[in-house]
C-alpha cells in the first residue's frame, strides 16, 4: 500500500542533501532543463534551495515556477534497485525578510560555505512546495504519494539551542553517533539539524541523517533519544511507523 511508502520516501528526502532540479527551459521551449542543487528541508519539511539570479534554472523558474526535484540514494551500486523520489513542486522565491533570515540561519548550518558566495553574489532562497511525489523503493515498489513532508516541531530557536548545546558540550557523544552509524571519520562531525525523526550531522562537506529509535515530539524526548544513543553499543532499530 502507498501508505507504507510515506516514511521511506520522507527518509530519502531527509537523508540526501542534493538532487536534480528540472525546470522548463526558457531558451529552449518545450525541453526540460536539469541542474544539480544542494538543499535542506525548511520548518515545514519542504526543500529549501539557494540559487543565483543569473543561473539558467532561475530564469526558467521566473517564467514557469513548476519544476521537479529528483533525489536518489547516494553511492548506489545498482540505481534501479534502490530508492528514488521525484518531488513535483511549485517553486516560490522568498521575499519576506523574516522568512529569508530564518532560511539563511537553517541553510548556512548545513552549507556554511554558501554564506560567502551569497554575500558576494546575487543569490536568493527558493522553497520547493510539493504538489505530488513519485516514489520508487526498488523493483516493483512504485507509488504516487500526495503527502510526504512533515513539519519540524523544533524549527527555530529550540532546534538552534539544542544543536549549539550538543556541539559545544557533547562532542564525544556526536563522535559516538558517527562510530555507531559507521560514518566517515575524516573530520570531526558537527550537528546541523534535528527533527522529530532524527538528526543531521555534517562531516566535511557531506550531510548524514541518522534516525532516532522512536518519534520525538518534545525537546525532552530528543534529549532522551540522544542520551540513549550516546550510551548504546549499536544503533537501535527505528520504528516502522509512517509518522
Amino acid at each position: 500500500m502507498s501508505e507504507n511508502a510515506i516514511r521511506p520516501a520522507r527518509e530519502l528526502l531527509l537523508k540526501e542533501y542534493r538532487g536534480v532540479l528540472s525546470t522548463h527551459s526558457k531558451s529552449m521551449p518545450g525541453f526540460p532543463f536539469g541542474s544539480v542543487v544542494p538543499y535542506c528541508l525548511d520548518a515545514v519539511g519542504h526543500p529549501l534551495i539557494l540559487i543565483s539570479r543569473i543561473a539558467q534554472h532561475t530564469h526558467n523558474l521566473q517564467k514557469d515556477a513548476k519544476c521537479s526535484l529528483l533525489v536518489g540514494e547516494r553511492e548506489a551500486e545498482d540505481i534501479q534497485a534502490v530508492g528514488r523520489l521525484t518531488v513535483m513542486t511549485q517553486a516560490r522565491k522568498l521575499e519576506d525578510e523574516a522568512a529569508i533570515e530564518a532560511a539563511a540561519a537553517r541553510y548556512y548550518r548545513y552549507f556554511p560555505e554558501a554564506a560567502d558566495y551569497h554575500k558576494a553574489h546575487d543569490f536568493d532562497f527558493w522553497v520547493l512546495e510539493p504538489i505530488r511525489h513519485r516514489y520508487i523503493g526498488g523493483f516493483g515498489a512504485i507509488h504516487w504519494l500526495d503527502q510526504v513532508t512533515l513539519a519540524n516541531p523544533f524549527a527555530g530557536q529550540s532546534e538552534a539551542s539544542m544543536i549549539e548545546h550538543m556541539n559545544s558540550d557533547h562532542a564525544n557523544a556526536i563522535a559516538h553517533y558517527v562510530e555507531l552509524a559507521d560514518l566517515p571519520r575524516s573530520t570531526a562531525a558537527r550537528m546541523v539539524g534535528l527533527d522529530s525523526e532524527g538528526m543531521h550531522l555534517r562531516i566535511g562537506q557531506a550531510i548524514h541523517w541518522l534516525p532516532f529509535p522512536s518519534i520525538c515530539n518534545t525537546p525532552t524526548q530528543v534529549r532522551e533519544a540522544l542520551v540513549l544513543l550516546a550510551r548504546a553499543d549499536h544503533w537501535p532499530t527505528a520504528l516502522a511507523s509512517e509518522g
